[in-house]
């Protein structure tokens, strides 16, 4: 058998070109020390993080005890030795030579750094700066053993014992909104820093009391549950009178919960406990499928309800109606993530909790919104317009917000006075005047809306169209000047039209403000990682010509001789199931002169669609399809997420 280079794997992965490995592969010829991969980072051909991951997962790493004969720290012999206390202690190699004394930490840090192509240094953790602590919680960095040692701009250098995982890493750098530079240190400058900068001991522990609810526990759940008491089910008011916010199982519990969904990137955590003695069932929502997480034992199921609303100051005596409220989880946990929570009463006085988890952060680039180019002209047309209504269409958790903000930072310069109404602030942006109503005090969309037209603004944003009062007030100040964005819950973009109209706005006024409408989905991504190149058969191919219309498709060009497709297959990366990510999948309509005429005559949706055919516009299955010929995602997603 032919066992494949490294670099040739990363060509036959797309991960780079066959020019680009030639190009390392001649530098290789003067810097022979060098491996491949180093000098492909070094050429900035691949990231760093998604070489190791890629080393990772194909198992091409050279191994530790490799290393360490190859630097000349041990022989043949020694190694074996290590190797068999290794299997016998269940303990890392490495830590096995140090036990045998044959490697010192310098010696064992320095063949770590080796290994993963990464820098080793030496900390003089006397003179670390006491305000790097606030970057990485101290739980956090004692679990992991790292420690912040410099930030220079955007960029946190974090040292470690251990290479933190590609996906760890890039989960870190997306919480804390900075750039890390790993390097490697030994153990006792780890224990030295922590002390230095955490008051943690060299045992790892904190001496602050308050630092408990911080605790992840045990790195796997089931270790977690395995401290369950025995004994029968509890009663209802025992159950919660015992939940308080020092109980450690549950505590950790529901920490380890969340802090796993984030890292799998779930949207969702559905806890859903059952009558009599049947397992709490706990599920998360990743790339918009929901699939188990885990079964709790039923002696938690009121525990993890009364633990979750008493981190979201809910009343954890009221179990007749349901409530909803917010948690800060960094109060809770290692990550800065907020969390929406809402409880719903169901039958033998039990409680369902759904954990909506906000993808806060910086909005995503124009350019990365997937955009058809016919659909990019359009709507950055639109953005470039004075004044106006631009709306964004589709079902909960289609992207609306994430769209409605990239088109927001393209137009958002010094010259241009933004105001925004949300519910809730998911994403910020520096310039805009954001604002989150709040309905329970009578401050709502259409609230919010009257009074930013007191302000002076250029563009306004509105969360949502949720009523007559919103939808007029809106179109009343595009109509006077203004630019105004906002999102309305409806299944297509002509549909749009004639739900407004059925709302109560005046059709010449509404023909006359509109700019454009975007509908869209999000359909899963196939994983690029495992992905399988196949070419359709003529059955298929027109199939879906047919799917996408013959006429139609005949002025895209493709052809069944030009076109590849790809197909799910599953890996390690993507957790089996074919997918990993998500991606757009929209419909423009612009709103013509021709289709205003429509609108003034309150067309219904099929002549309106008809029109907005003629003008153009590419449905959302036709969008969908073309990015099945992109190699994007495959046909089943498209049927799954799209409607005709």
């Amino acid at each position: 058998m032919v066992v494949k280079r490294v670099g040739e794997l990363l060509v036959e992965h797309d991960l780079i070109t066959q020019e680009q490995l030639n190009e390392a592969l001649d530098l290789q010829k003067l810097f022979p020390s060098q491996q491949v991969g180093q000098l492909l980072c070094k050429l900035g051909h691949i990231h760093e993080s998604d070489l190791s991951s890629f080393l990772d997962q194909k198992d091409k790493r050279r191994k530790l005890g490799d290393v360490l004969i190859a630097m000349g720290l041990i022989d043949q012999e020694k190694l074996d030795n290590a190797l068999d206390l290794s299997k016998r202690d269940s303990i890392p190699i490495g830590r096995a030579a140090l036990q045998l004394k044959y490697i010192d930490e310098d010696g064992l840090a320095k063949a770590v750094a080796s290994q993963h192509d990464m820098p080793y240094i030496q900390i003089n953790f006397k003179e670390l700066p006491q305000e790097l602590s606030s970057y990485i919680s101290k739980v956090y960095a004692q679990k992991q053993r790292i420690i912040p040692i410099s930030k220079i701009g955007n960029t946190l250098t974090l040292a470690m014992v251990n290479p933190l995982k590609a996906h760890d890493l890039r989960e870190l750098e997306d919480s804390i909104r900075l750039k890390i530079i790993s390097v490697i240190t030994t153990e006792t400058c780890i224990d030295n820093s922590l002390k230095r900068l955490y008051a943690v001991d060299i045992a790892g522990k904190t001496d602050s009391a308050e630092e408990v609810s911080f605790d992840m526990g045990p790195s796997s759940i089931v270790d977690l549950l395995s401290k369950s008491l025995d004994g029968e089910e509890p009663d209802i008011t025992e159950e919660t009178k015992k939940v308080t916010e020092r109980d450690s199982v549950i505590v950790k519990l529901v920490n380890k919960i969340v802090y796993d969904a984030c890292m799998k990137k779930a949207s969702d955590i559905h806890i859903e406990p059952y009558p009599g003695k049947n397992d709490v069932v706990v599920r998360i929502r990743v790339d918009g499928q929901c699939s188990v997480y885990q079964k709790i034992p039923y002696k938690y199921k009121f525990a993890l309800p009364s633990r979750i609303k008493i981190m979201g100051d809910l009343d954890i005596a009221e179990r007749r109606k349901p409530q909803d409220g917010k948690i800060d989880f960094k109060k809770f946990g290692p990550l800065d993530v907020e969390l929406r929570v809402a409880t719903m009463p169901t039958v033998g006085g039990l409680e369902d909790v759904v954990i909506r988890i906000l993808a806060s952060g910086d909005p995503l680039s124009f350019s990365d919104l997937g955009l058809t180019e016919r659909n990019m002209r359009v709507f950055q047309e639109s953005l470039e317009r004075p004044h106006g209504l631009i709306l964004v269409v589709g079902p909960t958790g289609s992207g609306k917000t994430t769209t409605l903000h990239s088109g927001l930072a393209k137009i958002n310069k010094p010259n241009r006075k933004i105001w925004t109404a949300e519910d809730p602030v998911e994403i910020t942006q520096a310039g805009l005047r954001q604002v989150q109503v709040n309905p329970r005090i009578g401050f709502t969309f259409a609230a919010a809306l009257r009074s930013f037209l007191r302000l002076d603004p250029d563009v306004i944003m509105v969360g949502e169209m949720r009523d007559e009062e919103t939808a007029s007030t809106a179109v009343e100040a595009s109509l006077t000047g203004h630019l105004v964005f906002s999102t309305l819950h409806t299944n297509s973009a002509p549909e749009t039209i004639t739900r407004l109209l059925e709302m109560g706005l005046d059709p010449y006024s509404f023909s006359d403000s509109l700019v454009c409408i975007l509908a869209q989905r999000l359909g899963r991504r196939l994983c690029k990682h495992c992905k399988e190149r196949y070419y359709p058969t003529e059955a298929e191919f027109e199939e879906l010509t047919s799917e996408y219309g013959s006429e139609a498709f005949a002025i895209t060009g493709l052809t069944l001789e030009n076109i590849a497709m790809y197909k799910a297959i599953g890996c390690s990366s993507c957790g089996r199931s074919g997918y990993q990510g998500r991606l757009g999948i929209h419909e423009v309509l612009e709103c013509t002169n021709e289709l205003k005429t429509l609108i003034k005559h309150r067309a219904d949706a099929d002549d309106i669609r008809a029109q907005t055919a003629r003008d153009g516009m590419t449905t959302l299955k036709q969008d969908g399809i073309l990015k099945v010929f992109g190699g994007l995602t495959d046909i089943h997603e498209i049927r799954r997420v799209c409607i005709k």
